[in-house]
């Protein structure tokens, strides 16, 4: 579901813009991903890029891991994706002619407190200039900030055959020029 503006776990900041997109199959999520990738590499060559910080936000099984594995793809990764449920954190460092590009994805689903958060050591990843890719960011509560990008995939069963539960709604919003440079992209 996405998050309403005036929800307790949306950010306070200014939304700069704000997209929806309609993900009818795996192959249109994978699409975004790709989309997204490209959006990346172009942020990251602009000057003022100092890393940027995405929330991918939706319930169980709305597709947040699958958009950060199109994603990974899009960047060039070529192995094993994992889902960092227990691990917490899974990097990926992917070369690139000017030196790696380091991606983090984050999954802070089994934190029962924010504080887990700030006592993990997490926030030298956010000031790295990495990309880092953040699902079940309420878990953190506000400690980590106004991210440049929020993702809120949900399932949506208008127009479906039952049993099917492939098609997704992603609204993304930019908070920072970043963000927006990204979204405009995709």
């Amino acid at each position: 579901m996405p998050v309403a503006p005036d929800s307790p776990f949306a950010p306070s900041a200014s939304v700069l813009l704000e997209r929806r997109f309609v993900l009818e199959d795996l192959a249109a999520t994978e699409a975004f991903g790709a989309r997204f990738a490209q959006a990346l590499e172009h942020v990251r060559t602009l000057p003022a890029f100092n890393g940027l910080h995405a929330q991918l936000r939706g319930d169980l099984g709305a597709g947040k891991t699958t958009l950060v594995r199109a994603t990974l793809a899009g960047l060039g990764h070529k192995g094993r994706v994992r889902s960092p449920t227990y691990t917490l954190v899974e990097p990926y460092a992917l070369g690139r002619p000017g030196g790696e590009l380091e991606v983090y994805h984050f999954d802070l689903y089994r934190f029962a407190d924010p504080a887990e958060w700030a006592d993990a050591g997490f926030r030298e990843y956010f000031d790295s200039g990495a990309i880092c890719l953040v699902e079940w960011p309420e878990k953190a509560g506000d400690l980590l900030g106004t991210p440049d990008l929020v993702l809120a995939l949900s399932v949506d069963a208008r127009g479906i055959a039952p049993g099917s539960d492939e098609h997704r709604l992603l609204d993304v919003r930019a908070y920072s020029e970043s963000g927006k440079a990204c979204l405009e992209r995709c």
